[in-house]
């Protein structure tokens, strides 16, 4: 694996580790693609420090279970929205 990559998915993953972010919004902070923060935390981290992917998935795995939480958020803000527009 290429030096700099190496370097990015650690960057990566220690941001990750310290702030509980998830991938999009990792991915937003280091102005790459969500996929690829996923790829570099998913298949490259493992080879790179297993230990501290161990530690990435299990925020990964919370940050899934969280996510149709999120999403309900995100829309219920949107119609709240919509409906404060329309009204007046």
């Amino acid at each position: 694996m290429l030096d700099h990559i190496e370097a990015r998915v650690r960057r990566e993953a220690d941001y990750i580790a310290h702030s509980g972010t998830t991938v999009r919004e990792t991915a937003q902070h280091f102005g790459v693609s969500k996929s690829t923060v996923h790829k570099d935390l998913t298949e490259r981290l493992p080879r790179v420090d297993p230990a501290l992917y161990r530690c990435i998935r299990r925020v990964l795995d919370v940050n899934k279970a969280e996510r149709h939480l999120r999403g309900g958020i995100a829309t219920m803000r949107k119609y709240r929205t919509m409906v404060k527009i329309s009204t007046k």
